[in-house]
């Protein structure tokens, strides 16, 4: 050993020498970054999912089940009418409901379901309850033609719409068959309706 060299703690000498660089940031924040982003993939699964269990899909069951209480709310307006054109219309709209009620049974029952035990929460959905409230509503205030016109005008409408759905999401041809032979029988009474609202509303 030297006598003339100077000597220095292994402190002091770990302090001069140059240091490991340590684990930068950036690496920790990538990590963090793709948990996050791990994260938020996994909830908009789980949403998506929700949203598809949630019943965004139209069913049969319940086209069934609004036409048949828009049935009896057509049924039910036609002594309250004072319009000889809203009544005739009427009379034929319930015409229709009478026979596609009756027509959408057999595709119905080839799909296993009974038309007189549909869900009870489809039929509560369907119920048409606010629309009977309305209409009494509008009796009351000597208004019910015009309130009754545009009510049909837009319930008709949902059913051409659901009509629509259903054509697109199935693959059963004797269900097909009904929903187009309904829909376009349908339609010209919606407009019709739709006509009568614009005119008198």
């Amino acid at each position: 050993m030297n006598p003339n060299q100077p000597i220095y703690s292994v402190d002091y000498l770990n302090q001069i020498a140059p240091q490991q660089p340590k684990a930068p940031k950036s690496r920790r924040i990538l990590v963090i970054a793709s948990v996050v982003v791990g994260i938020l993939i996994l909830i908009l699964a789980i949403a998506g999912l929700g949203s598809l269990a949630g019943g965004s899909k139209p069913s049969v069951e319940q086209l069934a089940a609004r036409l048949q209480t828009t049935e009896t709310i057509v049924a039910d307006a036609q002594s309250k009418l004072k319009s000889t054109e809203l009544r005739t219309l009427n009379s034929n709209l319930k015409i229709y409901f009478t026979n596609t009620n009756r027509d959408i049974a057999l595709p119905l029952a080839n799909l296993t379901i009974d038309l007189k035990k549909l869900d009870k929460k489809i039929i509560a959905q369907e119920s048409g309850a606010e629309v009977a409230t309305t209409l009494e509503d509008a009796r009351l205030n000597a208004v019910y033609d015009r309130t009754y016109a545009r009510e049909m005008a837009y319930r008709l409408e949902t059913i051409t719409v659901l009509m629509q759905q259903l054509y697109k999401s199935t693959s059963n041809q004797e269900l097909k068959l009904f929903l187009d032979n309904a829909y376009k029988n349908l339609l010209p009474t919606q407009q019709q309706f739709a006509d009568f609202n614009a005119a008198n509303g």
